[in-house]
């Protein structure tokens, strides 16, 4: 087949993520939902792309192969296999990187994903790092580094760290890394997008207790048209999303 500008930006944007869906395509490509999952289609067939159907009221998701990954001159590494315990929190992800890109939170010089984040950071260890140092030492004595799942840059240079969180963490876990995001001079902010009111308490509560509560911002997300547990096809994450980049 011949490769289009629309499918580099296509398989580029699923490089980016651990999976995509149809609607995403669409929302990326501004055409129909039919139009985009032909195009999908027709790069799965040319095994530029895998197709998965995780649960059975899913609609198909797909992921960048390394061939696909080849053809955009891609140095990002082909992305494992459909995490099912993860996947509505990266749906949400993939969704939350459009809405940046279509400027919901204000102009960006750059949206940057987890995977981009952690792929540049691996080839260049000795250049100044997207991750967030935690303190300590990790498996192999080497430093501990938390990553947003995704960073807005915007035209100054300002960090803008986003974290979809849908389940809450411990709460020693979760105050290790807001004091790093506290200790990093590059972090202008740190939005924090739940969908359980609990789970926006816990992140208040822990960044009152470290005396950063300027630095932390929750807002809540719905999702458009889908349960907690059991998402519908064709549709993401909506409604609560700020208008305008929150404020440093």
């Amino acid at each position: 087949m011949r490769i289009t500008e629309r499918d580099r930006l296509l398989l580029a944007f699923a490089a980016e993520h651990k999976l995509v869906l149809a609607s995403q395509a669409k929302a990326l490509l501004g055409t129909s939902l039919a139009a985009a999952a032909r195009r999908l289609r027709a790069l799965g067939a040319d095994r530029l792309l895998d197709s998965d159907r995780p649960f059975d009221e899913q609609p198909l998701c797909y992921q960048v192969t390394r061939e696909g990954l080849g053809v955009i001159e891609s140095r990002l590494p082909a992305p494992r296999s459909v995490d099912r315990a993860g996947y509505r929190h990266d749906v949400g992800v993939g969704w939350l990187w459009l809405a940046g890109r279509a400027g919901v939170w204000g102009e960006m010089r750059e949206v940057v994903s987890e995977r981009a984040m952690r792929s540049r950071d691996g080839r260049s260890p000795g250049t100044e790092r997207f991750g967030v140092r935690l303190g300590g030492l990790g498996p192999g004595g080497r430093e501990r580094f938390h990553y947003p799942d995704l960073l807005l840059v915007d035209p100054r240079g300002h960090r803008i760290a986003v974290e979809l969180e849908l389940t809450a963490k411990d709460r020693r876990r979760l105050e290790g890394i807001l004091a790093g995001y506290a200790a990093d001079p590059r972090v202008s902010a740190v939005l924090y997008l739940v969908d359980r009111p609990s789970v926006g308490r816990s992140i208040q509560a822990s960044a009152r207790a470290l005396g950063i509560s300027d630095l932390v911002h929750v807002q809540p997300v719905r999702w458009d048209g889908m349960r907690r547990r059991r998402a519908r096809p064709g549709h993401g994450l909506a409604g609560g999303l700020a208008r305008g980049r929150p404020t440093a």
